[in-house]
């Protein structure tokens, strides 16, 4: 098991790499104390079953540049496969404004080939591979050194099988027909725009119950501030103050340091100093807002205005053309999305490139009293309405 350690040795085995017509690539990193990620091992195997074609990287050894690998994700005769890349891809773009390209995601692919919802690696290696994991590294600080036998036999799995996994994936894509479904779906991860985390929008991630303008403004308000302190000290936002003492604050609009005492929610260090003149600062200038400033939920008319039994029978329908098709109806359409449909709404992903070959167009035809659904056995197909 080899631990690549200098800038030569890394440069040497991406040069190897890019004769290849692909590399499996994962990362392991800690997050629990950091609003960014902290790279601690980069994994890399070659197509083939030699030992040298999989190595493990050590992104904390002295005097180590990434740039041979990045000089290989840039490269576009090579496909980079991971899986479940979102959070590898952000730590390369945060690191070093770097995509990989082109990209093959195999928890991606695996929903376009049937195996379920976000299905897991190992049950890709359970079924594809008719291998086991050893699960007991999975917890385990990596950012330690040195590392044992038995956490580098454990790095070095999530790429090893991912190869047989990739290729099979790979083939099935191409016989069904499906590799641009995979690739409109790559879209969006390997968009830089995925990976910027704009403070001004931080709050539409936050769930509230109350759809109060003047509320809203103090929760937009207040999780800007958090994510913006957060960044720049690099620690955890939840480390700032969690997002139900972000909802406390918004409905208490605390005016002093001795409103802000009497929160139930809030953590004893966001009371004083800077976050405590942050969040008094945030909840003035919200309550100063001019009316017409104030923000609006969205999707908050849809909830209003959403044809139960249509939403109802767009679900059957998603239903029959999932099994159909044997995709993972989550990848087509979320349950958010058949709301929006059954409230007249037509903005929606369902709509656009594939899946509204697979899905959309009907639904669309359904919506309009164009066709209809009936059961015949245990299967439910369309019809057209006369």
């Amino acid at each position: 098991m080899k631990t690549i350690t200098t800038t030569q040795e890394l440069s040497e085995f991406c040069n190897r790499a890019a004769q290849g017509d692909y590399v499996t690539v994962d990362t392991e990193f800690l997050r629990e104390r950091t609003y960014y990620s902290k790279l601690c091992l980069i994994q890399l195997a070659l197509p083939g079953k030699d030992v040298a074609d999989a190595v493990l990287v050590d992104p904390l050894a002295d005097g180590l540049s990434l740039q041979p690998l990045y000089d290989l994700f840039q490269n576009e005769t090579v496909v980079k496969v991971f899986h479940a890349a979102r959070q590898d891809l952000e730590i390369f773009y945060v690191d070093a404004k770097v995509i990989p390209k082109p990209l093959f995601d195999t928890q991606v692919a695996a929903m376009v080939c049937g195996f379920g919802d976000q299905v897991g690696y190992e049950t890709l290696v359970r079924k594809i591979a008719k291998q086991s994991l050893d699960k007991s590294s999975r917890f385990t600080d990596w950012s330690r050194r040195p590392l044992s036998d038995a956490q580098k036999k454990y790095a070095l799995a999530d790429v090893t099988h991912l190869r047989q996994i990739y290729e099979y994936l790979a083939a099935k894509l191409i016989k069904t027909k499906r590799a641009h479904w995979v690739e409109e779906e790559l879209q969006i991860l390997t968009a830089p725009e995925t990976y910027i985390t704009d403070p001004k929008t931080a709050w539409e991630r936050v769930k509230t119950r109350s759809q109060s303008p003047r509320l809203l403004a103090i929760v937009r308000k207040l999780a800007e501030f958090r994510e913006d302190y957060a960044q720049k000290r690099d620690i955890p936002r939840s480390r700032v103050f969690k997002d139900d003492a972000l909802i406390e604050l918004a409905s208490t609009k605390p005016q002093s340091i001795e409103d802000l005492q009497k929160s139930r929610l809030l953590l004893r260090e966001a009371r004083k100093g800077d976050i405590a003149d942050g969040i008094l600062r945030c909840v003035r200038a919200a309550l100063d807002m001019p009316q017409d400033k104030l923000p609006v939920a969205e999707n908050f008319d849809h909830k209003q205005n959403v044809n139960p039994a249509l939403a109802d029978l767009l679900r059957v329908l998603l239903k029959a053309k999932t099994e159909n098709l044997g995709v993972a109806a989550k990848l087509i359409a979320g349950s958010a999305d058949l709301d929006a449909l059954a409230a007249g709404d037509r903005d929606v992903a369902t709509l656009q490139g594939w899946r509204y070959e697979v899905f959309g167009q009907d639904a669309l035809r359904l919506c309009n009293g164009e066709i209809g659904l009936i059961a015949q056995g245990k299967q439910v197909r369309t019809f057209t309405v006369s």
